[in-house]
């Protein structure tokens, strides 16, 4: 049975999440990278580089476990998710930057995804513990991330009115699924005799997952402060480094890594997320001073998907 909720249904779901964000991408959202070239680039770098530097940080910190150690790095490596551009909305940030960015980095996971998850775990397992990402494996993480995307996109410029009717049910599905995942994980931990620690796991690693989750959305926030990059872009930057696509990190440390441990960090952090990131939007909207005159970003169309 927890082969089968690991196997076919983890897979499933993050189809449907990847689908639902294909359908609110178009061309012009890679296009838009042009637009927003200072920002893009500090996002990717908060992403990609400082993000992995500072979770291997709170996992050493904690001294985590190895196996919540790796679930944790493989949070770290995984996209923003498409939550992000909600939470954005709400906190005044420039949506229409999640949204790029949000298309930028799945695109960039597939790559960055397999590397940064062999370094955690040739840093946190024994030899023997380690399951390497084969060639077939990172093809599996090429086709349950990008596969959905790009047919949602076709979907979005073939016939337009569909994917916008489509859009708000597959999201609404995809925040079910989320909520689904998590139980599962809980399920399958709870069936897995072996383990029957699970229940102190999960404990052990709700205060790494909210340091790590309130360190994403600072970094997010502040370092493209220090760059100079406008307010309502750095909001946008914080939320989509602070919101990860947890169910993506689940898939793979289930179905790839075989790992139901692994996945505990990333279903707490999922857990967790909403609701600092919420905190974080009041709190940025009540000490964002009002704009300077030519000081906000182009808003270029659609701004909210």
């Amino acid at each position: 049975m927890g082969g089968t909720l690991t196997t076919v249904f983890l897979p499933i779901a993050l189809g449907i999440v990847m689908l639902g964000l294909g359908l609110s991408l178009t061309v012009q959202d890679f296009k838009r990278v042009v637009v927003y070239p200072r920002a893009v680039l500090v996002g990717l770098a908060c992403q990609m580089l400082l993000l992995p530097a500072v979770c291997y940080g709170v996992a050493k910190l904690f001294s985590l476990p190895p196996e919540l150690a790796v679930g944790l790095m493989l949070l770290a490596a995984s996209p923003g998710g498409a939550t992000a551009n909600l939470y954005s909305h709400l906190a005044r940030g420039d949506v229409a930057l999640n949204v790029t960015l949000t298309a930028v980095n799945s695109v960039l996971s597939v790559f960055t995804l397999p590397f940064i998850v062999e370094l955690a775990m040739w840093s946190f397992l024994d030899s023997s513990e380690r399951v390497p990402l084969q060639f077939a494996k990172v093809s599996q993480v090429f086709a349950i991330v990008l596969v959905p995307v790009v047919l949602g996109m076709i979907v979005r410029a073939v016939r337009p009115a569909l994917a916008v009717a489509l859009t708000k049910p597959v999201k609404v599905l995809s925040a079910v699924v989320l909520v689904l995942v998590v139980f599962i994980i809980v399920v399958v931990g709870a069936m897995n005799k072996e383990r029957t620690d699970d229940a102190s796991l999960f404990a052990l690693v709700v205060a790494p997952c909210l340091v790590f989750n309130l360190a994403s959305m600072g970094i997010g926030y502040f370092v493209p402060r220090a760059a100079r990059v406008p307010e309502k872009q750095a909001i946008a930057i914080g939320m989509e480094i602070g919101i990860h696509n947890g169910t993506l990190a689940i898939a793979v440390a289930t179905t790839l890594l075989k790992s139901t441990v692994m996945a505990i960090p990333p279903a707490v952090y999922s857990g967790i997320m909403f609701f600092t990131a919420a905190a974080f939007g009041f709190l940025v909207n009540r000490r964002a001073p009002a704009p300077a005159p030519g000081m906000e970003a182009p808003d270029p169309k659609p701004a909210l998907r």
